[in-house]
């Protein structure tokens, strides 16, 4: 009988694992954008929806606002994002890109195939593992 407490018959060991390879693999790629991978994550909200709030952008990234607050603010001091207090209700703050932000999506385009090239993975096979992961994450 296999015991259950080694490490090797943990499950969650090579996802930590790979969660930190993976960012690892991100990084001189977006040091080229003078991004951190928060930020990229950022970044890909707003080149796909333009304009969020700080709790929209927290509840796709899966992040607080003490986390996100300083993280934006950052990004406004590089003049990638502009936070905009809303007139209707004070406690909203909307988050959009600048034309730098905007600018900078041409850059990043090629960031999802080097990465996948850097990984040594196919195609078939990290979106057969995206899927698996996205299951397990819906449960």
């Amino acid at each position: 009988m296999k015991d259950q407490l080694h490490i090797s018959e943990q499950v969650c060991f090579p996802v930590y694992v790979f969660a930190k390879e993976i960012i690892n693999q991100y990084r001189p790629l977006l040091t080229e954008l003078e991004l951190t991978y928060p930020q990229y994550l950022v970044m890909m909200v707003l080149w796909e929806y333009k304009e969020q709030t700080v709790n929209q952008l927290g509840e796709k990234l899966k992040l607080d606002s003490g986390t996100l607050t300083p993280l934006l603010k950052r990004m406004e001091q590089k003049d990638l994002v502009c936070r905009t207090r809303s007139t209707i209700d004070e406690r909203l703050v909307h988050i959009s890109l600048t034309l730098k932000g905007e600018a900078l999506k041409e850059k990043a385009s090629c960031i999802p195939a080097q990465l996948m090239e850097s990984m040594n993975v196919s195609l078939e096979d990290l979106t057969n593992l995206k899927n698996i992961i996205t299951k397990i994450l819906k449960q």
